[in-house]
């Protein structure tokens, strides 16, 4: 009997280790359980600060010039119509943050998003999906690209000295060459890279459940590169009283486990912030979303909550505007949180996200 119990849990254990890593729970469910058992202060008044960040991507799937400029064009009219029917507790209309990619560059693209950031409904900010790279040619492509969303399209924005500065989001979730197989990135230095072109937030993270995740969760903290891969892995926690330049702050969205969507009723769905046809917005997800309490320590009273899509593609184009997933999200968003005593919620931009978060940990 004794054999049977052994051989029963040892079993079980096996069939756990291995469905934690076919979805690579191993990297992050540790400090996940730890972080459950830390009672969480209910701060009120609470600010909600919620950015929607985009793999704008207008040609994925090797969709041609005229396909990208339709796509692009319906997306600006319908997000248009949607977005100024919606505000948040103090005015604000839904601001839809783009990040571009470098190797998608299309002025006509950038041109028509142009329009509609400078309506207040948006910004653009860098994405980037690159193999094989080398710091030479990395920085070379960021600076080259940076200057010419500043000057010849009057985007991103300029820091006190004059340096023109941005948010990054790595294609792939490849970030600091952070795949174990070297695939879709191949600089181990690229946290430094970043910091010297202007870099001045990430917001790749989470990416699980790739591989690249990393097994800080849930927190916006200052990244140190050490040349070795995946240096954002683990750091120093953003609090009131250590904001540094030297190192890149990692912004990151809500990572949980999901137990009211649950395969074959009993494995938990992991919850990323994904917005997708598979993965529409639903006031569950938003709870959760909140119970991440992603914040700056010492000011447990703001929290903020990116999400993340792949806007363009034809499937959550769908969810977004025919099955009314923008109207579901802010629905309930500002239904839960706009008309209330304890909420105040605003509707932000990624880079608006990080001021607000710089103001916050600099300004005590």
């Amino acid at each position: 009997m004794a054999v049977f119990l052994i051989t029963f849990l040892l079993m079980g254990m096996i069939i756990f280790w291995l469905l934690l890593k076919s979805r690579n729970m191993q990297i992050w469910i540790t400090p996940y359980i730890l972080n459950s058992f830390k009672k969480k202060k209910a701060f009120k008044p609470q600010h909600i600060y919620v950015c929607v960040a985009d793999h704008y991507e207008p040609y994925f799937g090797g969709a041609d010039k005229k396909t990208a400029h339709k796509l692009v064009d319906t997306w600006v009219k319908k997000y248009r119509d949607v977005a100024s029917r919606h505000t948040d507790s103090v005015g604000n209309h839904p601001k839809h943050s783009y990040f571009y990619p470098i190797e998608e560059y299309d002025k006509y693209v950038i041109d028509e998003l142009k329009k509609i950031c400078d309506e207040g409904l948006g910004d653009v900010d860098i994405h980037l999906h690159h193999d094989n790279d080398n710091e030479a040619n990395l920085t070379k492509t960021l600076n080259d690209f940076k200057h010419l969303l500043f000057d010849k399209h009057n985007l991103l924005r300029k820091n006190e000295a004059g340096e023109i500065v941005y948010g990054f989001i790595h294609g792939n979730w490849a970030l600091d060459n952070s795949r174990p197989d070297g695939k879709w990135c191949g600089v181990d230095n690229e946290i430094d890279v970043l910091l010297n072109t202007g870099c001045v937030y990430d917001m790749t993270m989470p990416s699980a459940p790739s591989d690249t995740q990393t097994k800080t969760i849930n927190s916006i903290y200052f990244a140190k590169e050490d040349g070795k891969r995946k240096s954002h892995n683990i750091g120093s926690a953003l609090t009131t009283n250590n904001w540094t330049n030297d190192e890149l702050l990692m912004i990151q969205g809500p990572l949980e486990l999901n137990w009211n969507n649950r395969k074959l009723g009993l494995i938990p769905k992991i919850e990323a912030g994904e917005l997708s046809l598979d993965a529409p917005p639903n006031e569950t997800r938003v709870s959760l979303w909140e119970k991440s309490n992603i914040s700056v320590q010492g000011k447990d009273n703001h929290t903020f909550i990116k999400v993340y899509t792949h806007g363009l593609q034809k499937k959550n184009m769908r969810m977004f505007f025919d099955d009314r997933g923008f109207e579901n999200l802010w629905d309930i968003l500002e239904t839960k949180y706009k008309n209330s005593n304890d909420y105040t919620l605003h509707y932000v931009s990624a880079w608006e996200m990080y001021c607000k978060i710089k103001d916050l940990a600099t300004n005590t």
